[in-house]
């Protein structure tokens, strides 16, 4: 049965069809850079490893990894610079960081934030993070949308002793 255009894939066929170069990794070590950088003009490889809890030489192997994609200028366990490109990039993976731990607080998430964002961040596509954004900025604009909403879900939550519908 084929449903619309789309072909299944795996989780890897899908991330493989999807790749833009980088690496979940990748996006860890450009979106720290970018919030450590913020007012400086460059970054230590130490206090980049410190920060990620990786070792220094773990963080100057992934700093060649991004100055070959052109996001850092790095000079071997010196001074890490981003590029205008990397500042680019480093800004928007921050903001779809803070655009999802903002969506998981909207739906009333309590544990787990931080490691549910890093989680999906990830993974998730580029429309999807739209539709997202577009659904915060409603939700933010209309709070008595998003207190009926609330009422609602403590409501079935009563009912069904915690558990949504169909999920174990």
């Amino acid at each position: 049965m084929n449903r619309g255009k789309e072909q299944f894939r795996t989780f890897r066929g899908y991330s493989l069809s999807e790749a833009d170069g980088l690496t979940p990794g990748m996006e860890d070590y450009l979106e720290m850079l970018y919030r450590l950088s913020s007012g400086k003009t460059y970054v230590r490889l130490v206090d980049l490893a410190a920060r990620l809890s990786v070792q220094p030489p773990s963080a100057s192997r992934m700093m060649q990894r991004l100055s070959e994609q052109g996001l850092v200028q790095y000079e071997r366990y010196g001074m890490i610079h981003l590029t205008e490109a990397g500042k680019k990039l480093g800004a928007s993976l921050l903001e779809r960081h803070h655009l999802l731990e903002q969506f998981l607080k909207l739906l009333g998430v309590k544990q787990n934030i931080l490691k549910d964002t890093e989680r999906i961040e990830h993974i998730i596509s580029k429309e999807l993070v739209h539709k997202i954004k577009w659904f915060v900025l409603y939700a933010t604009q209309h709070p008595e949308w998003l207190d009926t909403f609330e009422k609602w879900v403590s409501t079935q939550q009563t009912a069904s002793a915690g558990k949504a519908p169909g999920l174990e």
